[in-house]
């Protein structure tokens, strides 16, 4: 053994100590807590699973799809894992996948990963690992690839999605929150599909490194992200269901972000020069679903006196401050030509709704109206506006207030109305309507709203490749669903509205997606 002099060993020991110095100097980047109502819906944080407007706001941190969107712009597509795209034909698209991508594991990003993100394993069912994802993801792999076939590899950096069917919005379908890739050695690794749903690795510019449900989620740098180190060395969202609580939080300092704030509390916020409200209307529609089986909503007349008993603009004046605006029902301007401008919600009427209820010979039995306490902002208050705007048409409708989707969802002979929202994700009504409305949709398969006509008229929005043709059907589809036989009606374009620290220079998505890239970030 070699003795070392008192100096050698100091300077030993400075060698030692240096480079551990140098590194804690260098990254300055900040620690970002976000406080948010809820984290999660289905306690797992694969997409597959988790298609909520809380899943949304997550997830873009750290999973990519090949195709992404400008969140923060004008929602229009973007490369993502891929560089490109160009269609082969009218149902097959080839992408060009970007190279140097590596996984938070170190895997490189290959066309073999993607081809495992649309496998049965993964996505399907019955897949050869033996890993088979919950009925409910497969469901919504399902919706959302109704014509699915298979992603082919070309080579290496260069794979091929083929469709059953003509489809001419297969490139945006590749920018859905379920079209995220995913690594597959980590999911062969994980003991079953749920495991691997708690702690997916991914591409994102983030990595999962604690997922407490209905507590914290923490996502840490990944610094060999291929679009370089994030801006933000930890980012944490912690949950804080109660408004209040979240902006006290903000405003002691405990938290940086609070999302889901009311338009009556952003000048409460403000009055503080430290902070301010970012936000306004997103992609998103508060919607009202009616379930055609229940004994009473079995009658057209009776959904449709519904209909006509909402004040809508009443509602945005005294719960949003006029800050969001009645829509044209499901129908957006985001569709370019596909938008139906002539089309309208069903107006506010009493006299009509009335007419209506006595032509249908209602005679007050009881309508369930099942609702969440505030996962929507404001939700508890509009549903009571709705229940008064009712019974003043002569409707009896009672508010039911439930805990959680899987009870507000269940079937059973009370189900009759439930809250729910809709989001338009891709310039295209066949991305919302379809996977939701469509031939074995979440409302067909729900056993809540069939209609023969409208499912007819969606395969042809779905496979026609005949703009004309595709306009047609989904203008027809409108009338129906909205107004002959309602399966919903359109409350208002929705709000999302997140309080911050006002030194953090940070743009509001027109989504409930939360965008901590690089590009979105500055202090």
């Amino acid at each position: 053994m070699v003795a070392l002099s008192r100096r050698t060993a100091l300077a030993s020991a400075a060698g030692l100590s240096l480079p551990r110095l140098a590194i804690a100097q260098a990254d300055q980047r900040p620690t970002i807590t976000v406080a948010v109502q809820e984290i999660t819906t289905s306690n797992m944080l694969e997409m597959l699973a988790e298609q909520s407007n809380v899943g949304t706001r997550i997830f873009r941190n750290f999973v990519e799809p090949l195709v992404d969107t400008d969140w923060v712009g004008d929602m229009s597509l973007k490369p993502g894992l891929a560089t490109g795209w160009s269609r082969i034909s009218d149902s097959v698209v080839e992408f060009r996948l970007r190279q140097g991508v590596r996984f938070h594991n170190g895997d490189p990003f290959t066309a073999e990963e993607v081809a495992f993100s649309f496998s049965a394993d993964r996505m399907w069912g019955n897949g050869p690992l033996g890993k088979n994802p919950p009925a409910g993801a497969a469901q919504i792999a399902r919706r959302s690839f109704p014509g699915f076939e298979r992603m082919e590899v070309v080579d290496s950096h260069t794979v091929r999605l083929v469709n059953r069917t003509p489809d001419l919005t297969l490139e945006g379908q590749m920018a859905r929150t379920a079209s995220v890739i995913a690594n597959r050695r980590a999911f062969a690794g994980a003991a079953t599909w749920q495991d691997w749903a708690r702690r997916p690795v991914g591409t994102g510019p983030y990595k999962v490194t604690e997922f407490n449900p209905d507590r914290i989620l923490v996502l840490d740098a990944f610094d060999e992200h291929w679009a370089g180190r994030p801006p933000i060395r930890r980012l944490r969202f912690v949950e804080i269901p109660e408004v209040a609580s979240r902006v006290n939080a903000l405003l002691s300092g405990e938290v940086d972000f609070a999302c889901d704030i009311p338009p009556d509390q952003i000048a409460t916020i403000e009055r503080n020069p430290r902070f301010e409200v970012a936000g306004g209307v997103i992609n998103n529609t508060r919607i009202i679903v009616f379930d055609k089986t229940h004994a009473v909503l079995g009658n057209p007349l009776v959904r449709r006196a519904l209909t006509h008993s909402i004040d809508r603009q009443a509602i945005i004046d005294a719960l949003w401050g006029g800050r969001v605006s009645v829509p044209r029902g499901l129908s957006w301007d985001f569709y370019a030509d596909m938008h139906v401008a002539e089309n309208e919600v069903p107006r506010f009427d009493l006299a009509e709704a009335r007419r209506l209820l006595r032509e249908a010979g209602y005679r007050g039995e009881p309508i369930p109206y099942r609702c969440l306490n505030n996962y929507y902002t404001n939700q508890t208050a509009t549903a009571q506006i709705l229940v008064e705007g009712w019974r003043a048409a002569g409707l009896n409708v009672q508010l039911q207030m439930l805990e959680n989707w899987s009870q507000i969802t269940a079937r059973s002979p009370t189900r009759a109305i439930r809250d729910w929202s809709q989001t338009a994700s891709l310039p295209d009504p066949v991305a919302q309507m379809v996977p939701n409305w469509g031939r074995n949709g979440a409302t067909w398969n729900n056993g809540e709203w069939r209609n023969e006509e409208f499912v007819d008229l969606g395969d042809t929005l779905q496979t026609s490749v005949d703009r004309a043709a595709r306009r047609a059907a989904w203008a027809r589809m409108l009338r129906i669903v909205e107004h002959e036989d309602p399966g919903y009606t359109a409350l208002h374009r929705n709000g999302n509205f997140t309080a911050k620290r006002r030194d953090i220079r940070w743009r509001a998505a027109q989504s409930f997606v939360m965008d901590f890239r690089g590009e979105n970030w500055g202090a």
